[in-house]
């Protein structure tokens, strides 16, 4: 008896497992090319024996280097959201000459001011430098 129900969940299942092989594959070659701690004769060690042996060299990898490959990828995650949140402040700080540095600089003077702490020339030269650039 043909069961083509039968065939066509083998065929989807065996897809799956294909596609499952090549995900873990390139997510290995990824994880040795990013690896800092690696030299390049160990990554390029690593990488031939992937390669040529790809079923033994990816379980030999899981085995060695697997715990640390979801520790690399979680540092490599908090770095890049520390370089993303100073980007974010280095954009947001009023140093810059942006006008809401401007305005900032402005204000600063105003309460400078109003404290008595400069006097009016020295207010209006201040304002003109902030307002020239």
């Amino acid at each position: 008896m043909d069961y083509p129900l039968l065939n066509a969940f083998w065929t989807i299942m065996w897809v799956f497992l294909w596609v499952l092989w090549f995900m873990l594959l390139f997510r290995i070659i990824g994880d040795i090319f990013r690896d800092d701690g690696l030299s390049g004769w160990a990554k390029a060690g690593w990488c031939v024996f992937v390669v040529f042996l790809p079923f033994l060299g990816c379980f030999i990898y899981l085995i060695a280097r697997g715990k640390g490959m979801g520790k690399r990828e979680m540092e490599r995650a908090r770095s890049n959201e520390q370089q993303f949140q100073e980007y974010i402040r280095a954009a947001a700080t009023t140093s810059g000459t942006s006008g809401a540095g401007h305005a900032d600089q402005l204000s600063k003077l105003a309460e400078l001011k109003a404290h008595g702490d400069i006097t009016d020339e020295e207010y209006q030269r201040a304002k003109e430098k902030v307002l020239a650039g």
